[in-house]
C-alpha cells in the first residue's frame, strides 16, 4: 500500500445569515463547482492526476454558518501543496472567467427539477419537510422559509438574465477567494497508529487505576454491573403504554399492488414495453430502459461497473464529457446507469419456496426522468449514450479506476458490514457470488487488475470494453433482451407515446432477430460458470479481512432452508423482531456497536447476522450463536403477552407498507413482474405474516440451531483478529487495505 496523504481545504462562509436569494444562489454555485463529474472544480482536481479521489462534499449549509470543503485522497506527500494551489487557482480562474451559459442552464434546471419534484423516495415526505425546516427553525426563524423557493429562484433567474455569470463570480470572490476564515487539513498515514492508540489508552487507564482506592474500584465495578442490568432490563408495561400504537385490526389485509401493463414486441419493435399508469406524476415521466447482459462472459463482468459509469462520464457522439453532462442537466431530471442482477422464479417451481437461484436475469439499465414535453430528448440521450459513448479515453478510464479503488477501500473500512454480508452470501448461491464479484471485496481486487491493465496495456482494455458493447448490442439478439419501463399519469403516457414509438424504431438491432434463452426455464450462463469457480474463490470457511480500523464489522450466516422448502411469511416478523429487539439490545445497547442487523433472503433461504462499527468481535459471534435460545424465550413471552406479538407483527408490516414515490411504485411493480412473482403469492406471504404465532418463532429458532454450513466473515484490524483468536475464534486472514 502506497503511503499517500489526504488534503482538504475548508471555508467558514458567513458570519450573518444568508438571505433566501443568497442561499439558492449558493446551492446552484455548489452544483456548478462540484455537483457532477464535469463540474469545473471537481473535474479539474480529478484530471490533475494529483490524487485518486475527491474528498469533501462541497457546500454544507444545515447550520447557521455554512462551510465549503474540497480536497483529494491518495496524494503523494510532495504534492500536497500543489493540490492546495490548484484549488485556489481554479477558483480564481472561474471568478475571473465565469461559467458558460450552458453550464448555468444545466445546473439551474437540475436544481429546480429537484426542488419541484421533491422526490424523497420511501422516506416520508412529512418527515422530510420537518427535517428540512430545522435549519431555520432551530434559530427561531420561520420553519416554512426553506420551502418557499419560487420568489428567490425567480430573482436569481432575473439576475442571470441581466448579468450572466456575474452573480456566481461575485460569490466566489467574496465567500471563497477573499475569505481568510479558512483551514487546510492534511492527513498522514501511519502503520503504527492503531498500536500507539491502544497503548496510550492502556497506559492512561492503568495510571487512573493505580491512583484509585479499593473503595473507588469497588464502586466502578458496582456501577458497571448496575449499568449492564439497566441495559438488559426491558421497559416496564406502563412506560410502553404511553407510546401510541396500532392494533392488528388497523392493518390493511390486502397486499398493495400497483398498475402494470405489459406489451411484448410493441409495434413490431421486438422490445417489451411496461407501463404503470398512476393517478398523478406532476407531468413527469419516469423511464427505465434495459438491455440484456447474459452474453458477456463471467470473466468480464468486473468490466460492467466501469462500462456503466463511462456511459455518462466520458462523453458520447459529438459531445465531450462536459457537453453531455450539460445536455442531460438542461433537458432532463437526470440519467443514471446501473445494473440489475436478480434471481427469478423458475416457471415450474412453486412460489414462496427456497431455490438455488440458478435462474436469473441480468440487465444494464438506464434510468431517467423528464417532463413529458422533453421525453423525446430523454429517449434520444438514452440511445446516444448506449450506442455512442466514448470508450477511448485512457486518461479518463485511469482516473475513474483510481477513484473506484479509493472509494472501495474507504467503503470497506467505513461500511464493512455490507462487504461482510456480500461475502457470506456469495458462498451459498451462484447469483450472490456474481453480485460479490461486481460489488464486494472481490471487486476491489478486480479494480486493481483493471487499473494495472489501463496503465500498462491500454489497447487490450479498450478492446475488451468495445467487445462488451458489441456483445450487449449484438444486432441478432439485442432487441429481444430490451425493455422500456414507463411510469406516469394518463396524460403523461399519452403525451409521450409518439416519442416512445420513435425511440423504439431507432434502436439498434433486428426487430425480428433471434430469441435469447428463456431464463425462466434455463440456467443463466453466468450461473454455470460461477458454480465452477465459487467453491475455489469463496469457499465455505471463516474469513477475516484486515483493514486499518478501530472497530469491527462482524458477520455470520448460512442456509436455513433446503431447495424447494416453503418459506413462511412469519420469517419477516422474526427477522424484524431480531433487528429491533434482541440484536439491538445485545449488540448495540450492551455491546456498544453502532448497529446490529440480520438479513433473510427469501429467494435462497440464506440468513445472516452482521454488526456495524462494533468494538467487539468474539463476543458478538457468541451473541449470534445464542439467538435461537432468545427466540425460544421470546415465544414463551408471546404466549403470555399477545400485545407484544402484535407489536412485532405491526413492525414487520411497516417494512412492506412504507410510502413510495411514483417512480418507486412503478419500479416495485416492474421488479415483481420481471422476477416472475404473482400477486397471489405476495398475498399469501402477507396473510402468513399477519397470522404469525409464537410457534413460528420456535420453528425459526430450530432452523437457526440446524443452520446449514454456517460461516463467518469479519472486517477488522490485525489487533482485533489477534484478540478474537485468543478467545477461540480463528479465521483465514487476508489483508485488504
Amino acid at each position: 500500500q502506497e503511503e499517500t496523504h489526504m488534503v482538504m481545504v475548508n471555508w467558514l462562509m458567513n458570519e450573518k445569515p444568508f438571505t433566501q436569494m443568497e442561499e439558492i444562489t449558493l446551492g446552484i454555485l455548489d452544483h456548478l463547482l462540484m455537483g457532477t463529474t464535469s463540474s469545473i472544480l471537481r473535474k479539474t482536481l480529478m484530471e490533475s492526476g494529483l490524487g485518486a479521489a475527491i474528498t469533501g462534499g462541497g457546500l454544507s449549509d444545515e447550520l447557521l454558518q455554512a462551510t465549503f470543503s474540497v480536497g483529494l485522497k491518495g496524494v503523494e506527500p510532495g504534492k500536497v501543496v500543489e493540490v492546495e494551489k490548484l484549488i485556489y487557482d481554479t477558483l480564481e480562474t472561474v471568478a475571473e472567467e465565469g461559467f458558460s451559459a450552458e453550464a448555468i442552464a444545466a445546473s439551474m434546471n437540475t436544481v429546480e427539477f429537484s426542488l419541484r419534484e421533491f422526490n424523497t423516495g420511501s422516506f416520508p415526505k412529512g418527515l422530510s419537510f420537518m427535517l428540512g425546516s430545522m435549519s431555520k427553525w432551530i434559530y427561531d426563524n420561520s420553519p416554512t422559509e426553506t420551502m418557499k423557493f419560487d420568489k428567490p429562484l425567480a430573482q436569481l433567474k432575473a439576475e442571470i438574465e441581466a448579468s450572466g455569470s456575474k452573480v456566481f463570480q461575485d460569490m466566489i470572490q467574496e465567500l471563497l477567494i477573499a475569505n481568510k476564515h479558512r483551514t487546510t487539513i492534511e492527513m498522514v498515514p501511519s502503520k503504527t497508529l492503531e498500536a500507539e492508540q491502544l497503548k496510550e489508552e492502556q497506559d492512561r487507564l492503568a495510571a487512573i487505576k493505580e491512583k484509585m482506592s479499593d473503595d473507588e474500584l469497588e464502586k466502578v465495578m458496582k456501577d458497571t454491573a448496575e449499568l449492564k442490568k439497566v441495559q438488559a432490563t426491558d421497559d416496564p408495561p406502563e412506560a410502553k403504554a404511553t407510546i401510541p400504537s396500532l392494533k392488528i385490526s388497523d392493518l390493511k389485509k390486502e397486499n398493495t399492488e400497483y398498475p402494470i401493463e405489459v406489451t411484448e414486441n410493441e409495434k413490431g419493435s421486438g422490445v417489451t414495453v411496461v407501463r404503470h399508469e398512476l393517478g398523478s406524476t406532476s407531468g413527469i415521466v419516469y423511464a427505465a430502459f434495459g438491455v440484456d447482459l447474459s452474453g458477456v462472459p463471467l470473466e468480464d463482468i468486473a468490466l460492467i461497473p466501469l462500462f456503466t459509469k463511462m456511459l455518462v462520464e466520458t462523453g458520447a457522439g459529438d459531445y465531450d464529457s462536459v457537453a453531455l453532462t450539460q445536455r442531460i442537466g438542461t433537458y432532463t431530471g437526470g440519467i443514471n446507469p446501473s445494473t440489475f442482477e436478480s434471481p427469478v422464479r423458475r416457471e415450474d417451481r412453486a412460489e414462496n419456496t427456497a431455490s438455488d437461484c440458478s435462474n436469473m436475469v441480468t440487465k444494464l439499465i438506464l434510468k431517467g426522468k423528464a417532463t413529458s414535453d422533453r421525453a423525446d430528448e430523454l429517449f434520444s440521450l438514452f440511445k446516444l449514450i448506449l450506442t455512442d459513448a466514448k470508450l477511448d479515453s485512457q486518461s479518463k478510464v485511469i482516473e475513474m479506476l483510481k477513484e473506484a479503488k479509493a472509494r472501495s477501500e474507504s467503503n470497506v473500512q467505513g461500511a464493512g458490514h455490507q462487504f461482510a454480508l456480500q461475502r457470506m452470501r456469495g458462498r451459498y448461491t451462484a447469483a450472490a457470488y456474481i453480485s460479490e464479484k461486481m460489488n464486494g471485496i472481490s471487486f476491489l481486487d478486480s479494480v486493481k487488475e483493471l487499473l494495472e491493465q489501463a496503465e500498462n496495456d491500454w489497447p487490450s482494455l479498450l478492446a475488451r470494453l468495445q467487445k462488451l458493447r458489441d456483445t450487449i448490442l449484438d444486432p441478432k439478439t439485442c432487441r429481444d433482451g430490451m425493455f422500456l419501463d414507463l411510469t406516469g399519469d394518463e396524460k403523461v403516457l399519452s403525451t409521450i407515446q409518439p416519442s416512445v414509438e420513435k425511440f423504439l424504431d431507432e434502436l439498434p438491432g433486428d426487430a425480428n432477430g433471434e430469441k435469447l434463452p428463456n431464463f425462466y426455464t434455463e440456467e443463466h450462463p453466468w450461473v454455470t460458470q460461477a458454480n465452477k469457480e465459487r467453491s475455489e474463490k469463496v469457499p465455505l470457511e471463516d474469513e477475516g479481512f484486515v483493514v486499518p480500523t478501530q472497530v469491527s464489522y462482524v458477520g455470520k450466516g448460512g442456509l436455513l432452508y433446503d431447495d424447494g422448502e416453503h418459506i413462511h411469511g412469519s420469517t419477516s416478523v422474526v427477522s424484524k423482531f431480531l433487528r429491533t429487539g434482541y440484536l439491538w439490545d445485545q449488540v448495540r445497547v450492551i455491546g456498544g456497536a453502532y448497529g446490529g442487523f440480520c438479513v433473510f433472503a427469501k429467494g435462497s433461504g440464506f440468513f445472516g447476522f452482521v454488526s456495524y462499527r462494533d468494538p467487539n468481535l468474539a463476543k458478538t459471534i457468541d451473541v449470534y450463536d445464542a439467538t435461537a435460545d432468545a427466540l425460544m424465550a421470546a415465544a414463551d413471552e408471546f404466549e403470555k403477552d399477545e400485545e407484544a406479538l402484535h407489536t412485532a407483527i405491526i413492525g414487520a408490516i411497516g417494512d412492506s407498507d412504507g410510502a413510495l414515490s411514483p417512480d418507486q411504485k412503478g419500479w416495485t411493480q416492474f421488479t415483481r413482474w420481471i422476477t416472475n412473482g404473482s400477486a397471489e403469492a405476495r398475498q399469501q406471504m402477507r396473510d402468513e405474516l399477519i397470522g404469525t404465532k409464537p410457534d413460528d418463532f420456535r420453528a425459526f429458532a430450530e432452523r437457526l440451531r440446524s443452520m446449514k454450513d454456517p460461516t463467518v466473515a469479519v472486517i477488522s484490524s490485525k489487533a482485533g483478529f489477534e484478540a478474537a483468536a485468543k478467545e477461540g475464534k480463528h479465521m483465514k486472514l487476508t489483508d485488504v487495505v
